[in-house]
């Protein structure tokens, strides 16, 4: 079964790029199956420390119910910790992690090449252990983690295949001092236990598909196809972002505009490249 998700973060209210990658994560299903025969799962991501807001899960559901959508909702991230604890185990029991207690400033001021996340650790604590402890996080080694899998790809709907350089990040962090897990990992294992075999996201997280590719090798998960698609951005090129003053759905919603209008909207131009709100482009939204 062709099996798709939409999956925000309760730390702000949904925007219009939300919508678009909402949109688009669903049609995918009915691309296939026409009247319902896969699936869209709405998974609400509630890890990220004080910054999630519970009341904002209803929110999401109201503005996917007022854009038309449908979906089947599968368990938030806060009743999966864990599951990502098991795998954090597994791949300490590896010898792939190793306790660090370096600070952001201090990793920006010893780095000496940018990844796709920014400054890229140099290793301080792989080269000094340090003891682990509440106020240590867990980095992944990141070359012996490579030469564990061996060479790895993965396929992308638009893009074709690839080869997963996921070196390019450096020892990144797989489980934070602030939050039970990372990105990385807590996605990369919802995938694997919904089902998901169409990961939908927008061009933003395209060079992260490495990481997440040999997450799944180093763990024994299924690997999905994915399908990066464009990001609606603002006229000069930013990811839209309700500190920037671009709408939320929740407002458009209570000031009385037609969601499924505005939806149709969006998808013509997912499908035609047709006209998109005023005021609204499409970007690559990576840097090459």
């Amino acid at each position: 079964m062709l099996r798709t998700r939409f999956a925000p973060s309760p730390n702000g209210l949904l925007h219009l790029g939300h919508a678009y990658a909402a949109i688009v994560a669903h049609d995918r299903v009915l691309d296939r199956f026409g009247a319902g025969g896969g699936e869209f799962l709405l998974r609400i991501e509630d890890i990220d420390g004080a910054r999630s807001r519970p009341e904002l899960a209803q929110e999401f559901r109201d503005d996917l119910a007022w854009l038309g959508l449908e979906w089947r909702e599968v368990a938030p991230q806060s009743q999966r910790i864990a599951s990502y604890q098991i795998a954090a185990d597994r791949l300490c029991a590896l010898g792939l992690l190793y306790p660090c207690r370096c600070t952001r400033a201090e990793v920006a001021r010893s780095a000496t090449k940018s990844g796709p996340d920014g400054p890229v650790y140099p290793g301080t604590c792989r080269v000094t252990p340090v003891e682990a402890g509440p106020d240590a996080a867990w980095r992944l080694d990141m070359a012996k983690a490579v030469g564990f899998t061996g060479p790895l790809a993965w396929h992308d709907e638009i893009a074709g295949a690839q080869l997963a350089t996921p070196e390019r990040f450096g020892d990144l962090v797989l489980w934070r001092k602030d939050a039970p897990a990372s990105y990385h990992l807590a996605a990369t294992l919802d995938d694997a236990a919904d089902g998901v075999s169409v990961v939908t996201r927008g061009l933003d997280l395209f060079a992260a598909t490495a990481v997440h590719r040999l997450l799944q090798a180093l763990l024994n998960l299924p690997v999905p196809v994915w399908h990066h698609h464009q990001l609606l951005v603002e006229p000069d090129g930013r990811k839209l972002a309700k500190r920037r003053g671009s709408p939320a759905l929740a407002d458009l919603r209570r000031a009385g505009q037609d969601g499924r209008a505005l939806a149709d909207a969006l998808r013509a131009h997912v499908l035609t490249g047709t006209r998109i709100p005023a005021g609204l482009s499409l970007g690559r939204g990576i840097e090459e």
